[in-house]
């Protein structure tokens, strides 16, 4: 069982988080959520079709201008306060490392800390024990926040994304967060080259087997654009072929952007493993 927020999910539930980013320079839309309304309008239409989570991030995962916590804070927090007024039912998340915005998130109606690298501030799990919320737990290969890897090497990639995840989680939830609420990502791309990444996938299953709901972000990186040797805008169909592979493996919450694609790829995968009914089933029955 997975619960956030108001919800509850049972084991086999997947589950759609939209990525709503509240920066000038995301890799992807390059802004387009930045100022207020449109990422207003962009929750609502990610919740219509089919989002149960928004993760609303303040700071590019890449390298960039720096942003300081007071202006991730004032990125969205507020932000955050509003959401929650006009989507009372919807799960936020807010994708940061710091405690001190995570902090003031939670106090603004945050369910979910999304720590993408994997600890390095140990005070956000003490964030999300105080309040209550869930966490995410990253594997990001101990890089630090907003740097590219560069010559990183394993001896085991996923015993190392194991060790991480798991002792991040089983630290949260000695903390006081609860048990139900906390998951684990082996971070693709983060602390990873592609093949790296490619692995992670293919042993996705071994994440699954530790009993802690698993999330992926896969949604246009790297990986996918290094495999299929395509630029950031045509990463859809790659993205989409390795949610239905992770789907099949176990993975339960998926980082996105896009929304209805990939609520129809979990929807037929879940179908195909005999999960969930089909929508409409007349063949062969007139």
């Amino acid at each position: 069982m997975l619960r956030l927020g108001r919800r509850v999910f049972d084991a086999h539930e997947p589950v759609i988080m939209a990525i709503v980013n509240r920066t000038p320079d995301s890799f992807y839309d390059q802004g387009a959520t930045f100022l207020d309304e449109p990422a207003l309008a962009r929750v609502e239409h990610a919740v219509a079709e089919g989002a149960a989570i928004v993760d609303i991030g303040g700071v590019k995962a890449g390298p960039g201008e720096e942003v300081s916590a007071e202006e991730e804070a004032r990125r969205t927090v507020g932000f955050v306060a509003e959401v929650r007024r006009r989507f009372p039912d919807v799960i936020i998340s807010v994708d940061t490392w710091r405690a001190s915005v995570g902090e003031a998130v939670c106090e603004a109606g945050a369910d979910l800390l999304n720590d993408a690298w994997g600890g390095v501030d140990p005070g956000l799990a003490e964030v999300a024990a105080r309040y209550g919320v869930g966490l995410v737990c990253t594997h990001a290969g101990g890089a630090e926040p907003r740097t590219r890897p560069h010559r990183v090497s394993y001896d085991d990639v996923m015993a190392d994304i194991l060790r991480v995840t798991v002792g991040l989680a089983e630290r949260a939830v000695a903390l006081g967060v609860p048990r139900e609420s906390v998951l684990i990502d082996p971070g693709h791309d983060f602390g990873k080259n592609t093949r790296h990444s490619l692995e992670a996938t293919r042993r996705l299953g071994e994440m699954v087997s530790t009993g802690w709901p698993v999330l992926v972000s896969l949604s246009n990186k790297d990986f996918v654009g290094e495999t299929l040797d395509k630029p950031v805008k045509e990463r859809v169909v790659g993205t989409l072929a390795t949610t239905a592979v992770s789907a099949w493996l176990g993975a339960q919450v998926y980082r996105v952007h896009e929304v209805a694609e990939t609520r129809q790829v979990l929807d037929m995968v879940a179908s195909i493993a005999g999960h969930r009914a089909p929508a409409v089933a007349r063949r062969g029955l007139a």
